[in-house]
């Protein structure tokens, strides 16, 4: 199969260590790129400059954003710094931007202020959104709405919500990233009924490594962390809830995050 994490945070700390033998390990169970994701300014450089590893076994492309949890951080200079991110080829998306309003490490004020400066600059630039939305869904939608006429392409990352949501979510012609999170049977187990509604051509999916490891996985490696070596195993899950093949979800899934994310075509078939 061949596989492509829409969402890994290779730039965590807890892949200091072994970031290279943790894309060995990717690239052995078939996963053949892995979209770094970008969580702040100084984080997305970082993502942008492991893109320009030479001896990656694998692809590695990056998203260039600021999360709602770090959205105070933002304004002119902050958004200056992620336009010129957006030029280089490797990166190929805005994000992760959205609204969280579980923790509110930023005020509600300041993380619309910082998601509608990032619909600015997609718009502006005509690239990807990489979403991330919690316990905000009403908000989200309504920035969303108001504009996305004018906006490209979008995923909504590490969906996690119900069937309301997820319809008002295809409604908004957005496509939906699915991580380790169905392979929970106390929070997830609703996600087993839902990935069947979602068409194909706008499913993708994604490890949100090093958080969210499949509560199923097993064996379990001692200290917790996910990786995008686990992959596969969402991937089995996602099948088997709808319905495929392994191999037809790898297929329909890698060919999605391809036409989303235009840069990645640049070295397909490496």
């Amino acid at each position: 199969m061949s596989l492509i994490d829409i969402g890994a945070n290779l730039t965590n700390k807890r892949f200091a260590r072994d970031l290279d033998a943790t894309l060995e390990r990717a690239r052995a169970v078939g996963v053949d790129a892995i979209l770094v994701t970008g969580t702040s300014v100084p984080d997305s450089f970082a993502a942008r400059d492991l893109t320009m590893k030479r001896d990656a076994p694998l692809e590695l492309f990056a998203t260039a954003g600021i999360h709602p949890h770090h959205a105070k951080t933002h304004g002119p200079r902050a958004m200056a710094s992620l336009r010129e991110l957006c030029a280089h080829p490797r990166v190929v998306a805005v994000g992760e931007c959205g609204l969280d309003y579980d923790r509110n490490f930023s005020t509600p004020a300041d993380q619309r202020a910082c998601f509608a400066a990032h619909l600015d600059l997609a718009e502006e630039l005509g690239m990807p959104l990489f979403l991330h939305e919690r316990a905000a869904h009403h908000d989200f939608v309504e920035m969303l709405g108001e504009r996305r006429s004018r906006l490209p392409a979008a995923v909504v990352h590490c969906f996690t919500g119900h069937g309301d949501e997820l319809e008002r979510y295809l409604e908004l012609d957005l496509h939906i990233g699915i991580t380790g999170w169905i392979c929970d049977e106390r929070r997830g187990k609703h996600l087993v009924d839902l990935v069947a509604r979602i068409p194909q051509g706008r499913l993708m999916i994604e490890t949100d490594a090093p958080y969210l490891l499949p509560r199923d996985l097993r064996p379990r490696p001692y200290d917790g962390r996910n990786e995008p070596a686990f992959l596969p195993a969402i991937a089995s899950a996602v099948a088997r809830a709808r319905g495929e093949s392994p191999e037809e979800l790898a297929r329909h899934t890698t060919e999605t995050a391809r036409e989303l994310f235009r840069r990645m075509r640049i070295d397909e078939g490496r």
